[in-house]
């Protein structure tokens, strides 16, 4: 429970939902973008 935030109050329920997929979101495309500048086939040969 927060104080001052109604249970049914719209805003606050949105804000949290777009701020939770926003981390998902970054915490995936982050090491995504860094792994698809490795070539493949010197990922797959690195011992």
């Amino acid at each position: 429970m927060l104080y001052g935030v109604a249970p049914h109050d719209t805003a606050a329920l949105a804000g949290s939902a777009a701020l939770l997929a926003f981390t998902a979101l970054a915490a995936g495309y982050i090491p995504a973008a860094r792994a698809a500048r490795v070539d493949p086939l010197t990922a797959l040969r690195h011992d």
